[in-house]
C-alpha cells in the first residue's frame, strides 16, 4: 500500500483539465478504441458526476495527495453480454500515477463499498486480452478468471485487436454469488 493520502471522491470542475488530458494521452487511452477529445472528456465527466449525485456511487475521481490522479469506482456496462446486467469495477489512472500501488488501493476502496455498503454479490471486471497491467491488477485484487468469460466486446471493431476481452469475477463472500 502506497504511504499516501488517497481520495475518492465526487467529479469537481477544476479536473475536467487532468481528466482530459489523461483520456488524450495515447498511451493512458492504448487498450481503449481511442483517446478522447476534450469536448468527449467533458461530456464524460458530466455523466459521470451525474451519475454519482443520482445513485451515491459511481466511477469516482481519484485524488493523491491534494491532486487528481485518475478514477475508479463502479459502472454498469451498457452494452448487453452474457454476464450483464451486473456491476463492473473500473480504473483509469494519469501515468505519472502508473506503477506506485494507487490503483490498487483505490481499487480496493472502491470494492470495499460495492460489499459493504450496497452488498452487492458479486463484482465483475474486463479489459481488453492484450491489456496485461490490467489484468495483473485484477489478479492482484484477487478477482478470477474462467475463459469461458471471455467475450467479444460489442462495442469495439470486430477487425481491431482489442474486440476480445477477459472477464474476471469476484464474489462477495458475506452475501454469497451471482448465477451467470
Amino acid at each position: 500500500m502506497p504511504n499516501v493520502s488517497i481520495l475518492l471522491r465526487q467529479w469537481r470542475e477544476e479536473d475536467l483539465e487532468p481528466y482530459a488530458a489523461m483520456n488524450a494521452d495515447a498511451e493512458v487511452m492504448q487498450y481503449f478504441p481511442k483517446p478522447l477529445t476534450f469536448a468527449e472528456s467533458e461530456e464524460s465527466l458530466l455523466r459521470l458526476r451525474k451519475g454519482i449525485a443520482q445513485r451515491g456511487w459511481g466511477l469516482w475521481a481519484v485524488e493523491v495527495e491534494g491532486e487528481f490522479a485518475g478514477f475508479t469506482g463502479l459502472a454498469e456496462p451498457k452494452f448487453t453480454a452474457p454476464f450483464t446486467p451486473c456491476v463492473e469495477i473500473a480504473w483509469r489512472f494519469r501515468r505519472e500515477f502508473w506503477g506506485r500501488s494507487i490503483a490498487y488501493s483505490a481499487a480496493l476502496t472502491a470494492q470495499s463499498f460495492a460489499f459493504k455498503n450496497l452488498k452487492l454479490p458479486e463484482l465483475v471486471t474486463f479489459t481488453a486480452a492484450i491489456n496485461q497491467r490490467s489484468r495483473r491488477l485484477m489478479e492482484r485484487l484477487e478477482f478470477t478468471r474462467s475463459e469461458s468469460d471471455d467475450f467479444l466486446h460489442p462495442s469495439i471493431a470486430e477487425d481491431s485487436p482489442l474486440r476480445l476481452h477477459v472477464l474476471y469475477r469476484k464474489a462477495n463472500k458475506d452475501v454469497g454469488t451471482c448465477k451467470g
